[in-house]
């Protein structure tokens, strides 16, 4: 078992993988984490069956890591114990007999449907595959800035050094956050106003900016682990 590190924003939260369902370990693994205080558990070789098939425990994320379970991504995300899907590309890469790109090509497609089937399903955005090369600090913001402009809104990291990397580039930047206030500010006026156009620094602001806008705010204030 492993557990899943920090989420930008929202302090720690103590997650535990287990070993997945059907699996000789599953049934002693479960008994054990019910015992503990826990915010999630991540379950491997996640399909709609196997989430459904866990007893009242806490939250799950979903990891998604078999062709599939790519394909029924949608499904286990709509389960209601589901807070958050997670891609697991070592085992899906092989299985698809993919090859891996340094521009990351090979999974976007993984990548897009988890996040469309995300939001489709209602719930947070998807954490981001693990970055394997501990040491490839720079290769590592990068993939973290490639998952973030995808949808995603974590990434699963395998050594503590990876944490701050991550967190940098997924949290929202005090400057970012400012600008969405603004936005919220300046589009309520207008309205209050009874204005039907409303600009911002030269900038025309729509309603889907705004919205963009109250999401990255809503984002910043509670955790994957709240309800959506």
């Amino acid at each position: 078992m492993r557990r899943v590190l920090a989420e930008p924003g929202a302090g720690c939260h103590r997650v535990v993988r287990v070993n997945a369902v059907g699996t000789e370990w599953f049934e002693d693994d479960m008994a054990m984490v019910r015992g503990l205080s826990l915010a999630a558990i991540v379950l491997p070789k996640a399909m709609p069956q196997s989430v459904a098939s866990v007893e009242a425990s806490p939250p799950l994320i979903a990891l998604v890591e078999t062709a599939q379970g790519l394909r029924l991504a949608y499904e286990t995300a709509s389960d209601p114990n589901v807070v958050a899907l997670a891609l697991g590309a070592v085992d899906l890469g092989l299985e698809l007999g993919l090859e891996q790109r340094p521009d990351g090509q090979e999974v976007l497609f993984a990548r897009s449907k988890l996040v469309l089937d995300s939001a489709a399903a209602g719930i947070r955005g998807p954490f981001d595959l693990v970055h394997v090369d501990v040491r490839d600090d720079e290769g590592l913001e990068a993939e973290c800035r490639l998952a973030r402009s995808l949808g995603f809104r974590g990434k699963f990291c395998i050594h503590p050094s990876q944490i701050d990397i991550a967190n940098a580039v997924f949290d929202t930047g005090d400057e970012e956050l400012e600008r969405a206030r603004r936005i919220v500010e300046a589009y309520a006026e207008g309205v209050a106003e009874g204005r039907g156009v409303v600009a911002l620094d030269g900038e025309m602001i729509d309603l889907p900016v705004v919205e963009r806008a109250r999401r990255l705010l809503a984002d910043a204030k509670r955790s994957v682990f709240d309800a959506s």
